[in-house]
């Protein structure tokens, strides 16, 4: 993908996040994730429908990676089976960390491919997706 495109998606997804700001209403499982190295900190809500995730929503204070990263999950994994959405937060991380995986399977998430050339912006990519992964093992054992 052509770097000034990723940049464009990346400010976009900054400048007018989707899913940002939280609802009152305790069907959803609320976390926070903070970046020790860095002021990004995050309050994400899932609402999960048995075995699909239904919404995500995010608040906080991030820095533009942190953020955009926060909205472009939100796109990607809404809708999704815990199942499908497992794989592509998976399929994400092994991509941040060099490692082999499948770009079919992260969707818009894949402007953040060059990211490990700035290894201390990965943790900024990767928060919001941390906490999904948190997420989805805290509905796991509800079940």
């Amino acid at each position: 993908m052509d770097q000034n495109l990723k940049r464009d998606i990346i400010l976009d997804n900054y400048n007018n996040p989707n899913n940002k700001g939280l609802v009152d209403d305790n069907k959803y499982i609320k976390l926070n994730m903070n970046n020790t190295s860095c002021i990004d900190e995050l309050d994400i809500q899932i609402l999960f429908d048995d075995k699909k995730i239904k919404d995500i929503r995010f608040e906080g204070e991030a820095c533009a990676i942190c953020t955009s990263s926060a909205s472009i999950m939100t796109k990607e994994l809404s809708g999704k089976t815990i199942k499908e959405a497992t794989e592509i937060v998976n399929n994400f991380e092994k991509m941040i960390d060099e490692k082999d995986y499948d770009k079919n399977k992260i969707g818009e998430a894949i402007v953040y491919e060059d990211i490990s050339k700035q290894p201390n912006r990965k943790k900024c990519a990767l928060l919001a997706w941390w906490g999904i992964e948190k997420g989805i093992n805290e509905h796991k054992t509800q079940d």
